[in-house]
């Protein structure tokens, strides 16, 4: 099987091609403002790299976000518009769970996270081991010293990933103390090849049906709904 997998959801432009759970070629680059730009002619010079035609393509698995509101939409755009015009299938993988997914070797709870500003995040939680890696709570939005009081309570260690980890460094040792494990750089950005196997081993999603998963409101839609509140 030759997956596509695509994710802009954040500060890195990601993009892999994996035949039958083999990396052929992987390209990740900063560039958050211009992914735009970038995203295909990273697609193309990929393609070209590995030999691979569209297709030769069986599928396109991409990172639904949360992150960027406009990061999640390129990919996501990008990827639905392939999938239709070759006839494949697409399949959305939480880049969340593509960022935690590097953390599996770890023994105990994996918190991947993305800076949301003003002191907010979008995390989610997961428990790794010999056997079996899941998630354990769902994807929010939380203020991040909230969400590591609640993180506090468990007892018990704690890997953390994000890009945006030396932003919230201090406050993790702070709070956590030695249950924070923190590993070194490379780790901490998600490659788009680890959405691949995810995607590898999962169904098909309706083309018509898959959406960003932006986790909270765009403030467009946030200051309509208290407009809407102030006119009653």
């Amino acid at each position: 099987m030759n997956i596509l997998a695509m994710d802009t959801s954040n500060q890195l432009l990601g993009v892999a091609i994996v035949k039958d759970g083999v990396t052929l070629g992987e390209h990740v680059m900063h560039g958050h403002r211009d992914h735009s730009v970038r995203l295909l002619p990273a697609i193309e010079q990929l393609m070209k790299e590995t030999k691979t035609t569209p297709a030769d393509l069986d599928r396109i698995v991409v990172g639904q976000g949360p992150g960027s509101y406009t990061g999640v939409r390129i990919s996501m755009a990008t990827a639905k518009t392939m999938a239709w015009a070759l006839g494949i299938d697409v399949i959305g993988v939480s880049s969340l769970e593509g960022l935690a997914h590097q953390g599996e070797l770890f023994s105990g709870y994996v918190c991947p996270f993305f800076d949301a500003r003003r002191g907010q995040v979008y995390t989610a939680l997961y428990a790794s081991n010999s056997d079996s890696f899941e998630q354990v709570e769902e994807i929010v939005n939380p203020l991040f010293s909230d969400w590591l009081e609640q993180l506090r309570e468990k007892g018990e260690r704690i890997l953390f990933l994000s890009p945006d980890i030396e932003m919230y460094r201090s406050m993790i040792t702070e709070i956590l103390g030695e249950q924070a494990i923190i590993p070194d750089a490379a780790i901490h950005y998600a490659r788009p090849s680890v959405l691949a196997q995810i995607g590898a081993a999962r169904q098909a999603d309706d083309l018509h049906q898959i959406v960003p998963n932006y986790v909270r409101m765009t403030e467009a839609e946030s200051n309509w709904l208290k407009q809407q509140e102030q006119q009653k």
